[in-house]
């Protein structure tokens, strides 16, 4: 496949912080693709590495065939960053910030129709004319969405673009991604949001303690989760459940429990069988298939301190 981004055996330490170790992934061109993983885990890292603003310890990045170190101009050139802080110049103009961003590039008045076009397209052209300090922090986190876009790069990493905005502003930014996505361009997406990594990507990238957890497509990642729950409203409520019931239980409040049941057992029938014997009347019922939520925590939350320890050894 033709990748548009390229890590291999990524290392980087920070003084007493070992953020990546040996990370190895590929994202290929025109694919959505989200990265996630718990605060500290090592996106941002990561991500710094691929826009140029971070220095490996040790391994390569490539952007688009680039070497995000040797051919650092290119690499820069091909990938936009929307940064997850809301970083601008309080002392310029929205069409102001963008004409600098485009000349930081070397584009000249040519991109002139493109920069009106973001404007428009982002609902920032009421706004050209405005200084950034008096801007909403919404209209702020659009200016950042211009400013990735302004050179037309085709690799886009967005960096908790919805942290801390209102609804109608992140429906209208993940319109805009699409419409990105569906026009060619490659987009990586952070998020702590895991419902829209599990609607917007293709693949998915869980990174935990600097090391890469899994990769996979979301179905595959789904069938990683051998287990599915079953949820019942018990009469009595408050009455005891049968041992080999109550050892499945993994919530329960009143009369309302939820059972963690194993995908390769048929457990259901035994459950309401074993219920009924003990004078349990089940006034509802329902199955619940795992989300990406719980892959998510089931994969973070097992103790890799063996795999950190051999990531030490191996990066010496």
């Amino acid at each position: 496949m033709a990748e548009a981004i390229r890590v291999e055996g990524l290392h980087k330490r920070y003084a007493t912080v070992h953020a990546l170790r040996g990370v190895d992934l590929a994202v290929a061109r025109g694919e959505f693709f989200g990265l996630l993983g718990p605060n500290g885990a090592g996106k941002t890292t990561l991500i710094g590495i691929l826009a140029g603003l971070v220095r490996p310890t040790a391994g390569r990045a490539a952007v688009m065939g680039h070497d995000v170190r040797r051919r650092w101009r290119q690499a820069r050139r091909a990938l936009g960053l929307v940064p997850q802080e809301l970083v601008y110049d309080p002392f310029f103009t929205v069409r102001e910030i963008l004409w600098l961003q485009s000349g930081y590039f070397g584009l000249g008045r040519a991109n002139r129709a493109w920069i009106e076009e973001l404007l428009e397209v982002l609902n920032l052209t009421a706004k050209a004319d405005a200084n950034l300090h008096d801007l909403s922090g919404g209209m702020k986190r659009r200016v950042l969405i211009a400013q990735a876009l302004v050179h037309r790069p085709p690799v886009v990493v967005l960096d908790e673009p919805t942290a801390g905005v209102d609804v109608e502003l992140r429906q209208a930014l993940w319109h805009f991604t699409r419409r990105l996505h569906a026009e060619g361009h490659t987009i990586v997406l952070t998020t702590h949001y895991l419902e829209e990594a599990e609607a917007l990507c293709g693949r998915i990238a869980i990174l935990h303690q600097g090391m890469l957890r899994a990769l996979d497509t979301k179905a595959g990642l789904l069938a990683r989760h051998p287990w599915r729950c079953l949820c019942l409203e018990l009469d009595p409520p408050g009455a005891p459940l049968p041992e080999a019931v109550a050892a499945l239980v993994s919530e329960r409040e009143g009369g309302r429990v939820k059972l963690r049941l194993h995908r390769l057992n048929d457990q259901i029938g035994a459950v309401l069988d074993a219920l009924r014997t003990a004078g349990l009347r089940i006034r509802d019922l329902r199955t619940e298939e795992p989300g990406l939520e719980e892959v998510f925590l089931e994969l973070v939350h097992e103790a890799p301190a063996g795999e950190a320890a051999a990531a030490e050894r191996e990066a010496g």
